[in-house]
């Protein structure tokens, strides 16, 4: 029983970096899409293969996903609540990704993984929720915004007396660097965030002892499916990032993605702090925006964006809840 239960939750877990990726994929490569700098099918692929190698880049998130947010529950009562956990992000994941709103695949996991916890009577490490979660989901946006902000107005100052017509084609063609960028440190977060719920079932299952390393086949596989998921392509969430904030030209496209990116990768190597790229991306751009005129940005389409960023670690963390509870009554 128990290893059939540990066979069901790993294909749910890969089931959630599928859908991370497909709801995520937008986050890389719709600007570079948006201003035409990347044909849609190019930009995907290319944000397929840097997903997988950003993947093996790090291993620091993964650990503060695996040992940082929850106490290792044991038994059958551990595998449900990473079910539950893993079941409350897909189904926040398809809702989102289903009415074009570009929230946190990684926030709906969090959430999921503390409802879960909470329903099933395991202790939730408050002080890492709070240091590696809810402090970064409010700072990391208002980073990307400024930082988008300021390197917009660097851009604009350094190219002032630039041809428009030959640096707008000189920074499509920049944009296929930035976007690869921005794919690669999506791979870097968002993979290690579905290790790491891999190697807590493999340690509740007692296939591997609190603290060992991640199984090569653990990292492939995860990056495998985020990629897969990424070709599949978000188009509802695209054609939001891309069109709905602000009609974005090269130059800004390039700003907002070398934005994103860095910080991804600051948030990754230092502090070892899994953010969302959506929050990241999304800000980034709106800052980037903000520089050709405040009402340039259509604030109302961002004021709901934020509003699900806000509501999606409860929602998830509520259906997680719901699930465990059903699982519980079922299976005992």
């Amino acid at each position: 029983m128990q290893t059939f239960s540990l066979i069901v939750t790993v294909g749910v877990a890969l089931f959630f970096t599928y859908t991370n990726g497909f709801h995520d994929s937008a986050n890389a490569i719709a600007t570079s899409v948006s201003t035409r700098a990347l044909t849609p099918r190019a930009a995907l692929a290319m944000a397929a293969v840097m997903n997988l190698a950003g993947a093996f880049l790090g291993t620091g998130i993964a650990h503060t996903v695996s040992e940082g947010l929850i106490e290792t529950p044991h038994g059958q009562t551990g595998m449900a609540i990473l079910f539950a956990g893993l079941v409350g992000a897909i189904v926040w994941n398809l809702i989102t990704w289903y009415y074009g709103l570009p929230s946190s695949s990684s926030h709906a996991l969090f959430g999921g993984l503390v409802g879960a916890a909470l329903a099933g009577g395991t202790d939730v490490l408050w002080s890492g929720v709070v240091d590696k979660i809810i402090l970064p989901m409010f700072l990391s946006p208002i980073v990307g915004l400024v930082v988008g902000y300021l390197v917009m107005l660097l851009i604009l100052w350094l190219f002032r007396r630039a041809n428009p017509h030959k640096a707008k084609r000189g920074f499509r063609i920049a944009q296929t660097v930035s976007a690869a960028g921005m794919a690669l440190g999506h791979g870097l977060q968002d993979a290690q965030k579905t290790m790491g719920v891999v190697v807590l079932a493999l340690t509740i299952a007692d296939v591997q002892e609190e603290g060992d390393g991640i199984p090569l086949w653990v990292k492939f596989t995860c990056a495998a499916m985020l990629s897969l998921g990424t070709y599949a392509g978000g188009w509802r969430i695209m054609r939001t990032l891309g069109r709905k904030i602000i009609e974005l030209d090269p130059p800004q496209g390039f700003a907002a993605e070398t934005t994103a990116a860095s910080i991804l990768y600051t948030t990754a190597y230092i502090f070892k702090a899994p953010i969302s790229t959506t929050h990241v991306i999304t800000s980034a751009i709106m800052g980037v925006g903000a520089t050709k005129r405040v009402n340039a940005v259509r604030w109302g389409v961002a004021k709901n964006i934020v509003i699900g960023w806000f509501i999606t670690m409860p929602a998830a963390a509520a259906v997680a809840a719901l699930v465990y509870a059903v699982v519980h009554v079922a299976f005992g």
